[in-house]
């Protein structure tokens, strides 16, 4: 008798102990939020001294919103769309993850990405930072290899990893490269 008290104990105990365990998801009340899983793909913003690939005249060298245009001078489109010359900054929109949200900023000279920048990681507790702080300069280092999006996700951050690549997509939309 004395065993089955202590074991319904026991276990009493741990249920109450995982039920109120609160993880980063939840929010400072303890309600959970409600996640997006995506957000507009062209997004971005551009600001380059050279305004851009889609060149309509004296106009001030940035975009904001979809991407579907520029102002400025001095840069040409090659054949396929892609952009030929032209420097500057453009940042991805922000894409929300379960983590937290995820934003990259990738600097762009000569038509080539030579710098992505993470603005934003999920940093809600310890955890998350280490997490970033492993994951983040290898999935740079993989955007600036690729010159694209389409990198590998990182084990052990793969939340994180979607988010950068939908983010640095949006950025490369925005500077118009392909």
């Amino acid at each position: 008798m004395r065993r089955i008290t202590i074991w319904l104990l026991s276990t009493v105990a741990a249920l109450v102990l995982l039920f109120s365990y609160r993880t980063s998801t939840m929010g400072a009340g303890g309600e959970t939020g409600a996640v997006a899983t995506g957000s507009d793909p062209g997004g971005g913003t551009w600001s380059g001294a050279d305004g851009g690939p889609d060149a309509s005249g004296g106009g001030t060298g940035s975009s904001t919103g979809s991407g579907s245009g520029t102002t400025g001078g001095g840069s040409s489109t090659g054949g396929d769309g892609s952009t030929t010359g032209g420097s500057g900054t453009a940042t991805g929109s922000v894409a929300q993850t379960r983590w937290g949200p995820v934003q990259v900023r990738i600097t762009v000279a000569a038509g080539k990405i030579t710098d992505v920048t993470a603005v934003q990681v999920p940093d809600g507790n310890r955890r998350d930072q280490e997490i970033n702080d492993y994951a983040v300069p290898i999935l740079r280092q993989e955007a600036l290899a690729a010159q694209s999006a389409r990198i590998d996700s990182v084990s052990g951050a793969t939340v994180t990893s979607d988010g950068y690549r939908e983010s640095l997509q949006s950025a490369i939309d925005a500077a118009h490269l392909r």
